[in-house]
């Protein structure tokens, strides 16, 4: 599973993607989480509002940051 934060580095992407380092942890599942800052690159996901969470390519939440139940529930 491949897990992005789309954001340009402020506290709330900084935040979603602390968040999903947990829901990983805690669930215990193999998933890699990566920071996707580039404009154009978030642009192409259709995400006008960040932060965004991606999962195997599908923006799951955006414009907020989701708590780690809320992507635990996500990824599960």
């Amino acid at each position: 599973m491949v897990i992005k934060i789309l954001g340009t580095g402020c506290k709330n992407c900084k935040k979603l993607e602390e968040n999903a380092r947990k829901a990983v942890a805690e669930l215990g599942i193999d998933a890699s989480v990566e920071k996707v800052e580039d404009i154009k690159a978030i642009v192409g996901y259709g995400v006008m509002r960040t932060p965004a969470l991606v999962v195997d390519e599908q923006v799951k939440v955006m414009g907020k940051v989701a708590s780690v139940e809320e992507i635990k529930k996500v990824l599960n």
